[in-house]
């Protein structure tokens, strides 16, 4: 048989309707190359084989729809999205056995789409890091270079997908959580519009904050599966009710008299030689396919690192509450009394990245301290808000690295906790202002994935594909392949 793993959806999905392949067919052969390959990546945590193979043969039986460019295609799911009757971990020990009695509603929209979900994906714990490594289970690996970090804290997503174990994954991004491991792998990586994609049965981070998106090798896949998971939800208080346009629409390489932004902020201290002269040629690029690109400014976002572990920490303090060793999740056996069930289960479950930043926003939060720091970053949370609003009166996107940096060692900045927090310091601001973000491949720098930022208006993902499109469309970058799917870049 034909190799799959290396093939986008849309060729996945001619296979299948001229019936060259079987839905049960690809399943198989994704389920064998994951087990070929994750001994060197180490992104699943979890396959439920009998489940997709079932799943698969539904779909053959009734018939693969020709319209229905996502029946029958794998997809990997980030392990703090909830699935019923698979274990669902968040990469916490806290949370080991559990198995949820329900499906998120992105996961609803993924069995109507007739996508197979073959696996749950690494993360870091509860969403917390920028790396992998904060997992309890294990140190998911770069697929480009297996001695560097596949970025956080969608790391697993990312590698599976630039792997070839998966044509498409899920991630959820609440401060760069998808747009930073995507560049880090050289994917496409979106994060929608904060209320685009129902967050009900995403386990909570920071609720004004996290996104569930798509992590995919090409900007059409990527589309096509915002396409089936876009839309209101009633279980979700912060869902949106505008519409959802065909993403796949305006992919017509055309974006002549587009307008676009690029912060002089965003190229600034910080962001290495190779990574800033692979902006500025995406930039001539844009300009070549017809668009106008000019310098703008974001003076605010500097604030964003502050402001964000702040307001996330906050939350999470707040969220991160219901774990307490009662309900469901690990359970301390080291206990005399009530107090010492929540102590001793919490003090034994939660990994030190998450101890670290519920005590953050619990101190945040506090007695005499809310006006100073929580209340505070609210105020400069509206002031970058304003900063893309006036920008968006007169351009249609902005344009940066999705990254100030390739990929790092494993193991090279876990240990520096502010090091690894202005790392996303590009990414942040996009998820303050609930505004769409995505990383697209924009070339190499010390032989490792560049990733380009593309942030629109709220609302306005078709616009950051179409640019995306037509720049994939005039550069090779998307069809580089690491070494462990082929390539010898």
């Amino acid at each position: 048989m034909t190799k799959l793993y290396d093939k986008s959806i849309e060729e996945l999905h001619q296979l299948l309707v001229s019936k060259e392949i079987t839905a049960v067919d690809l399943t198989r052969a994704t389920i064998e190359r994951i087990k070929e390959t994750d001994g060197q990546v180490e992104a699943f945590l979890n396959i439920p084989e009998e489940k997709a193979l079932e799943l698969a043969q539904a779909i053959d039986e009734k018939g693969i729809d020709e319209s229905n460019p996502l029946a029958g295609i794998p997809i990997g799911i980030k392990d703090n999205i909830v699935t019923k009757d698979i274990v669902t971990t968040a990469a916490s020990k806290i949370l080991y056995n559990f198995d949820p009695i329900y499906d998120a509603t992105v996961m609803e929209k993924v069995y109507a789409a007739d996508f197979v979900p073959v696996g749950k994906l690494n993360m870091d714990e509860f969403a917390m890091g920028g790396s992998t490594e904060t997992s309890y289970f294990k140190k998911t690996k770069n697929a480009w270079d297996f001695t560097k970090v596949p970025g956080g804290s969608s790391g697993g997503s990312a590698a599976a997908v630039a792997a070839g174990q998966v044509p498409v994954a899920l991630g959820s991004d609440t401060g760069g959580s998808i747009r930073q491991p995507a560049a880090f792998n050289g994917i496409v990586g979106m994060k929608p519009t904060y209320g685009r994609v129902s967050r009900f049965g995403l386990i909570a981070f920071a609720s004004s904050l996290d996104q569930i998106g798509p992590m995919t090798r090409t900007v059409k896949d990527n589309a096509l599966t915002l396409n089936a998971i876009a839309g209101y939800d009633e279980k979700d208080g912060t869902s949106s009710g505008i519409s959802v346009p065909d993403f796949t629409e305006g992919l017509n390489g055309d974006i002549k008299g587009m307008k676009i932004g690029l912060p002089k902020e965003y190229l600034g201290e910080g962001v290495q030689p190779g990574v800033r002269a692979a902006i500025m040629q995406a930039a001539d690029t844009f300009r070549e396919l017809g668009a106008t690109v000019e310098e703008v400014s974001l003076p605010h976002s500097k604030y964003g690192v502050a402001v964000y572990y702040i307001i996330a920490s906050s939350e999470a303090s707040s969220n991160l509450q219901r774990f307490d060793g009662i309900r469901y999740g690990y359970r301390s056996e080291n206990v005399q009394d009530l107090e010492d069930v929540y102590v001793n289960s919490r003090s034994e479950g939660f990994g030190d990245e998450v101890k670290r930043r519920i005590m953050l926003g619990t101190f945040s939060l506090s007695a005499g301290y809310y006006d100073a720091y929580f209340k505070k970053a609210g105020q400069v949370r509206t002031l970058i808000r304003q900063d893309f609003e006036n920008v968006f009166n007169d351009y249609d996107l902005i344009i940066g690295p999705a990254s100030p940096t390739v990929a790092f060692g494993m193991g090279e900045n876990i240990n520096d906790p502010i090091t690894m927090y202005m790392s996303d310091i590009l990414t942040i601001p996009v998820n303050l202002a609930g505004l769409p973000g995505m990383s697209i491949p924009a070339g190499f720098s010390e032989g490792l994935p560049v990733g380009l930022q593309i942030i629109g208006k709220a609302f306005d993902e078709s616009t950051m594909y179409k640019a995306a499109y037509a720049f994939e469309q005039a550069t090779d970058f998307h069809t580089k392949k690491p070494a462990i799917l082929g390539g010898n870049d």
